[in-house]
């Protein structure tokens, strides 16, 4: 495990290190997850094995400090990720991110386009999420105010969310998954959607076969997006079908 402070008041983000080639490959996870225990199984696959990969705990999540005094919107988690990375020695890598990790990516690389070289959005927050407690992730958590959240709320979506996301989200500092979810639900101006159509590096957008097409993926693929369907998974394709979503990431990878 490395470490790196990114906030003034020398907060850091940690990762877990796999040692290989340049340029490295980092990874993001979603809300209330982890990078270690969502990666490292496909990292460390043959078809994705060999490159230096930096699997990172976003700010306020699984290894990494849970600061109360940090806004966590998503421009403040990509800001914190490009300081980790520097600290890392890299200065271009790929990014793999999923679900909200794919949000700070698409962000990362619009605020630090020297530092991102491709990226790889794995079923990626794009839109705004209209808040709603039935809803059982960020639109759940968002449509508590953080008064509400802190004093039951969090215990409310334990309750809500399954046992193997629970495992991580229970890491997260409960400002930070509160925050996060709030931010991520609102979404940027203009929103992931606009900022990746409008980015000129190599993109790919992975989603799950069983969901259909995502909500506008002609213009996706209009403006040089590679929408790719993989089978036999649910939203976390790499946990679901981890030999799919090698094979579909090594060739968005350029490995394939």
């Amino acid at each position: 495990m490395r470490e790196a402070p990114v906030t003034p008041n020398g907060d850091r983000i940690r990762w877990v290190e796999l040692p290989g080639a340049e340029p490295a490959r980092l990874y993001l996870h979603g809300l209330g997850a982890s990078s270690p225990a969502y990666f490292t199984g496909t990292a460390a696959h043959p078809l994705l094995a060999g490159r230096r990969s930096l699997l990172l705990d976003l700010l306020g999540f699984g290894l990494s400090d849970r600061p109360t005094d940090f806004g966590y919107t998503l421009e403040e988690h990509a800001d914190a990720v490009a300081a980790a990375v520097a600290s890392a020695g890299s200065d271009r890598v790929e990014v793999v991110g999923h679900s909200m990790g794919g949000a700070v990516a698409i962000v990362l690389a619009r605020r630090h386009p020297r530092l991102v070289e491709r990226l790889l959005l794995v079923d990626a927050n794009l839109d705004r999420i209209e808040p709603d407690r039935r809803h059982p992730g960020s639109g759940g958590i968002a449509a508590y105010t953080e008064e509400e959240f802190l004093a039951g709320g969090r215990e409310e979506v334990a309750e809500r969310v399954d046992p193997f996301w629970w495992s991580t989200m229970r890491l997260a500092g409960p400002e930070a998954l509160h925050r996060s979810a709030r931010h991520l639900a609102r979404a940027t101006v203009p929103a992931m959607r606009e900022l990746l159509l409008g980015l000129d590096l190599p993109r790919t957008f992975l989603h799950p076969v069983a969901d259909g097409e995502p909500a506008g993926a002609g213009a996706l693929r209009a403006a040089g997006v590679r929408v790719v369907a993989v089978p036999d998974c649910g939203h976390n394709i790499m946990l679901d079908n981890p030999d799919g979503f090698a094979a579909a990431a090594a060739e968005a990878l350029g490995l394939g």
